[in-house]
């Protein structure tokens, strides 16, 4: 009983959080699978951002528990933001799930079941299920582990801070991932140092609030802050090629980073940086300390030291009392700022947030329209964006076949999906693609050649 499949939920912190609870898992004995039908133990790593992701987990681990019938001895945990925002309460309603792991504990699931199954290999009854949601001390320092795969790695998150202090009044984050903690910065280039030892090329730095770390452990060195100092040490490891960062917070784009990005050339062009809404009104509301000028300055800012920047955001359409003019103001600085990738949502009630309480709800129509809406100038953006690469040359990280195996998939600096055809020795290595073609979402082209090493 040491097949293990682990599903995930949300964002690519979860994604890091679940590769590094596999690494673990695997340096105990225990082996990944990638088909569900396989495995011995199910672990869904949950999100609690938005009511649609924990209904999909919860509904999931309903269907797996009726695989009990046929498979007495299957074992179910949940993990993650779920886990740690409902706790024992899903026994309620999920009596068959034996684990349940919050967001400072995933370093603990190999022990935990470690003793499930030494406990049924000796026929001794479970009893009760298995919760741990507490809080502990320098648990950032935990996620540290990568997932060791047959093929190599090309790119890589690293996980620099946990937690968010910023408390915006429409996110459960704070109280499903703590205080913010930041792990030490030596600790972190070790880190990228033997990921790029092991042929990782791209490093994706990762936080809830990644713009803000070590802000309460460093000092800020002739202006500059202990985030873009991180930076500055990634940027000098041999191996390591590009860096890129996610999510970051407007308040943590001070003069400092804006000029990263023009004296740093390992920093991609590409920015993610969540708007939420452009009416300074609903702004206030949501508790977010800026406003739509100052969102707007941060744009061109960043545009005038890199003007080929790609962009993405967060909006959340239909938060309280949002009215059609500050939904106007929103449209106006969505289509303004020209993103080439956005990710809107309709607002929901999360519990324990300031939002879940005030009055003035909107409709699920008038949400949906407004989402609908914000995503029609996106297609046209982003597909303009696309089509102006129709002709160009462009490096590509070359990452391995796509998901049918019928070409070769990788992507360029801007972020953008690139698809061609390769000799396999070009994986993990950077290679300039002709743009043939383009559509809203990917780059087709051919390679270039000439020169490259093979």
């Amino acid at each position: 009983m040491n097949r293990v499949y682990i599903k995930t939920y949300g964002c690519q912190m979860n994604e890091r959080d679940s590769d590094a609870v596999a690494a673990m898992l695997r340096n105990r004995g225990y082996r990944i699978v990638s088909d569900e039908a396989e495995c011995d133990i199910m672990l869904l790593n949950t999100c609690s951002v938005r009511d649609a992701a924990e209904q999909k987990a919860i509904g999931k681990a309903g269907h797996v528990g009726k695989r009990r019938r046929k498979q007495p001895d299957l074992v179910i945990g949940i993990l993650g933001c779920m886990a740690q925002n409902r706790g024992a309460e899903l026994l309620d309603s999920l009596p068959d799930v034996d684990l349940i792991v919050g967001t400072q504990k995933f370093h603990q699931v190999p022990d935990y079941l470690d003793n499930i199954r030494a406990a049924r290999d000796a026929g001794v009854p479970l009893g009760e299920s298995i919760v741990d949601i507490d809080e502990e001390e320098d648990s950032q320092n935990t996620i540290r582990d990568h997932l060791e795969t047959e093929t190599a790695q090309i790119s890589a998150f690293v996980s620099i801070q946990q937690g968010c202090n910023m408390d915006c009044h429409f996110c459960i984050v704070p109280k499903t991932r703590g205080d913010e903690r930041s792990r030490p910065m030596e600790d972190i280039v070790a880190e990228c140092r033997n990921l790029a030892a092991k042929g990782v090329r791209e490093i994706t730095l990762l936080g809830q609030i990644v713009t803000s770390y070590g802000r309460r452990d460093y000092v800020h060195t002739n202006g500059v802050s202990p985030f873009v100092q991180l930076i500055e040490k990634v940027h000098e490891i041999d191996g390591i090629e590009r860096i890129r960062f996610t999510s970051p917070h407007p308040r943590g784009f001070k003069q400092d980073l804006v000029e990263a990005y023009g004296r740093l050339p390992k920093l991609c062009e590409y920015v993610h940086l969540p708007m939420q809404s452009g009416s300074n009104r609903i702004l206030k509301a949501m508790n977010r300390p800026y406003s739509r000028e100052r969102y707007r300055e941060i744009v061109d800012a960043l545009r005038t030291v890199r003007p080929d920047m790609y962009f993405s955001t967060d909006i959340i359409v239909g938060f309280p009392g949002e009215s059609d003019e500050d939904f106007e103001q929103t449209r106006q600085l969505f289509e303004a700022c020209n993103y080439d990738m956005a990710y809107i949502f309709k607002y929901s009630i999360r519990s324990g947030t300031v939002a879940a309480d005030l009055g003035d709800q909107i409709s699920e129509e008038v949400k949906e329209h407004r989402n609908q809406v914000l995503l029609e100038i996106l297609r046209k953006n982003s597909g303009a964006r696309n089509e102006s690469l129709v002709g160009t040359v462009q490096e590509v990280l070359v990452e391995g076949p796509d998901k049918k195996g019928l070409h070769f998939t990788g992507r360029t600096r801007g972020n953008r999906v690139a698809i061609f055809d390769a000799d396999p020795r070009l994986v993990g290595h950077f290679v300039p693609m002709h743009v043939d073609r383009a559509t809203v979402s990917s780059l087709y082209g051919s390679l270039v050649l000439s020169g490259v090493e093979n």
